[in-house]
């Protein structure tokens, strides 16, 4: 019904995936999928665009509740319009949370290996951080509670949550959640629950917002979600904050400072049509990922076994572990100028992750099985296998 299939030449459409590299680089590195975006959002853009006035955008009371049906069917979250606080981007968000949070005595903290931006929060808001790593083997990555608690208290105003966690495609279990928020309520810390890619799950495993576990969660916790990473259209930036707790919101907004601004109409005329007629395509497209994701796992396996890779539990990103070929370059340095593959480096996730890549695989297969050939082949070329 739904085509994943065909190639879409993206590289004469403003695409920093595709345009950043020369046009002999394969790019699967950016968080952005090479599919195109459900029909309907398509169709909605086109009827809005039709209308010839973009004035400035009243508050669409619809599309907040638009948000909480889809809260409510896909998390299983109830939720109130007046939850819901509208911004342009995720991580606008989280540093909007932590300039309403945080100051120079209390200042944030975060799991290491984690999304780069999280190391720039602290910087633009000239507080401190600490980078608590998470425990990495063989089987992936758990979380040291006893460290996390020492690591906490304190002089930590906000945590910042990262689940489903980017890179390491972690969905943490309900129990792993409960015991965050208990250590955050004990030393009476905010929590910042990055949850961007909570709609892309795979089988065997279950998203859980934070917040909807427990009212006493839900107090002091600020939800980020979009349809921006779901529905592959993050370049219309529409995001938005969910807070239970009336005297946070109240702190959110005397946050903005005119800075935090409101979604434009096009991006709002896009959440609305993704949310509300989007649950086909978004299977069919979890069915393509889990396929793909399998296909990656299975093939290094079979012809690159050095890879240590755990299979992600959501998100379509792979973090691959690159340190048994020993290679002479960094493997992002590797791939890119002797496969001509273009992965994210590891290193700017933090957490010693020099010696790994991270591979977007929300793309074609055909796309996919290319740029694993030609890694293989550029290995194979340097003697390393």
């Amino acid at each position: 019904m739904y085509d994943f299939d065909t190639i879409n030449d993206r590289r004469n459409s403003e695409s920093i995936k595709w345009g950043l590299f020369g046009d002999d680089i394969l790019p699967l590195w950016v968080a952005d999928m090479d599919f195109p975006v459900y029909e309907g959002i398509q169709a909605a853009l086109r009827e809005r665009i039709d209308h010839p006035f973009y004035g400035y955008q009243k508050t669409d009371p619809q599309i907040l509740e638009i948000i909480c049906d889809w809260v409510s069917r896909h998390h299983h979250w109830t939720i109130s319009p007046n939850d819901i606080l509208l911004l342009t981007g995720v991580v606008s968000g989280f540093n909007w949370v932590a300039s309403a949070f945080t100051d120079h005595t209390k200042g944030i903290a975060f799991q290491t290996p984690v999304y780069f931006p999280f190391f720039e929060i602290a910087k633009n808001q000239q507080i401190a951080q600490k980078e608590i790593p998470l425990i990495y083997s063989e089987d992936g990555y758990t979380i040291d509670f006893d460290l996390f608690e020492e690591q906490i208290c304190n002089d930590t105003g906000v945590f910042l949550l990262c689940n489903p966690h980017n890179p390491v495609g972690r969905v943490f279990k309900k129990e792993e959640l409960i015991q965050i928020a208990e250590i955050c309520i004990k030393h009476d810390v905010a929590i910042c629950s990055d949850e961007i890619h909570s709609d892309l799950i795979y089988q065997g495993h279950t998203h859980f917002p934070i917040a909807s576990i427990a009212p006493e969660i839900a107090a002091r916790t600020v939800t980020l979600m979009a349809p921006s990473k779901t529905f592959n259209i993050p370049g219309l930036n529409f995001s938005y904050a969910i807070c239970q707790n009336e005297q946070l919101r109240t702190k959110l907004k005397n946050a903005r400072k005119g800075i935090v601004e409101h979604p434009n109409i096009l991006a709002t005329t896009a959440a609305r049509a993704a949310y509300r007629g989007g649950d086909q395509w978004l299977s069919a497209l979890l069915d393509y990922l889990q396929r793909n994701r399998d296909y990656l796992s299975s093939y290094l396996t079979t012809n690159i076994p050095e890879i240590k890779f755990t299979k992600p539990e959501g998100t379509y990103l792979a973090w691959m572990d690159c340190e048994a070929l020993n290679l002479r370059l960094s493997p992002y340095t590797f791939f890119l100028e002797r496969a001509k593959v273009a992965l994210n480096e590891g290193r700017r996730f933090g957490g010693g992750a020099d010696q790994f890549v991270r591979l977007n695989f929300g793309c074609p297969r055909s796309i996919l099985s290319q740029a694993l050939d030609d890694m293989v082949h550029a290995l194979e070329y340097d003697g390393r296998k």
